[in-house]
């Protein structure tokens, strides 16, 4: 399983625009948590969701189109 790495910046498009590209860092993770930073410095903390045998995250919250960050 495709697992988020303390360290690596993983990115997403925004479903609305496809030139928006939203960047995080990931600062820290447990097994079910992962604290990212955004390009603001604002750091949150989300659990994470097993799909397709990679990790996602949804760095905004859930909401309708709401971006998704995979592990890669």
């Amino acid at each position: 399983m495709k697992q988020f790495v303390v360290g690596n910046t993983y990115t997403c498009r925004s479903l609305c625009d496809y030139d928006c590209i939203f960047s995080f860092v990931v600062m820290k993770r447990t097994g079910r948590t992962v604290w990212l930073r955004q390009a603001g410095g604002k750091i949150r903390a989300r659990r994470i969701k097993i799909r397709d045998d990679a990790e996602t995250v949804e760095p905004h919250g859930s909401y309708s189109m709401s971006p998704v960050l995979i592990a890669t």
